[in-house]
């Protein structure tokens, strides 16, 4: 079984984003990186199909040479290749990266094969478009199936089942392979890279290809830091004395 994992490299989630004085990009002078904790899953997810199924997993991002930190991080656990679409770091837009992302896809299955499941997160932490795996799946001929949290596909019969969370249970699809999915945070838990792990990394060959396609269309306008949103502290008393205002906000919080 031959499985692709596409990441993107974004600011670390939770650190605080600064934008830069043209408004036209974000401020990277003092932020870490990583990839979107959906993807994060679909990496684990991928290991895990390797492993169970003797299969092939392969992680592929586009963007600037130092997005190799993420897919060394990817081979940390357990990946076997790893794919990197070089750019000069300026914003692509969804279609640009679609097609430049689906064209290498074209080339590393030429080469070695298709891959039976390609896995996108459902959306990146950054931007959050909901669109590249979709377009990818598209420009491919390929069903895709987003916001999924299950994934069990059968070799013999060369489908899969997915699984994806509503309100009050759960949707079942079941897919031809190849196919793509989009999975969402809590598919699984990932793990941590060992010591062992993160040596190998190091010595992980990263296939590069130029990233190539025509802009799509959509521009970047400007971004725009939305205002700090303030919060206040109150002191209810101390010691034994804050007891009777502890017990007044229990009520007016409807919690007594």
């Amino acid at each position: 079984m031959r499985i692709l994992c596409c990441v993107k490299r974004v600011p670390a989630p939770g650190a605080k984003i600064n934008i830069t004085a043209d408004g036209q990009d974000v401020d990277t002078a003092h932020l870490g990186f990583a990839m979107s904790p959906h993807e994060e899953c679909a990496v684990e997810e991928a290991v895990q199909m390797a492993e169970r199924f003797d299969g092939e997993a392969t992680v592929l991002t586009l963007g600037p040479p130092e997005a190799e930190e993420q897919l060394r991080y990817a081979a940390s656990l357990g990946i076997h290749n790893a794919v990197l679409l070089s750019t000069d770091g300026s914003p692509w837009d969804p279609q640009r990266t679609a097609a430049a992302i689906a064209s290498a896809i074209g080339s590393l299955e030429t080469e070695g094969g298709p891959f039976d499941l390609i896995l996108f997160g459902n959306e990146s932490a950054d931007s959050g478009g909901y669109q590249v795996g979709i377009r990818v799946a598209h420009a491919l001929g390929r069903p895709i199936v987003n916001a999924i949290k299950g994934i069990d596909p059968d070799l013999d019969a060369g489908t899969t089942t997915a699984k994806r969370e509503i309100d009050g249970g759960f949707e079942l699809y079941s897919l031809p392979m190849p196919a793509v999915l989009g999975v969402k945070e809590g598919l699984n838990l990932p793990r941590y890279p060992t010591m062992k792990g993160r040596l190998a990394s190091k010595k992980i060959g990263v296939k590069v290809l130029e990233a190539s396609a025509d802009e799509g269309g959509q521009s970047r306008v400007r971004l725009k830091q939305p205002p700090a949103v303030e919060s206040n502290t109150v002191k209810l008393g101390d010691g034994p004395e804050a007891a009777p205002a502890v017990v007044d906000l229990f009520e007016e919080l409807g919690l007594m």
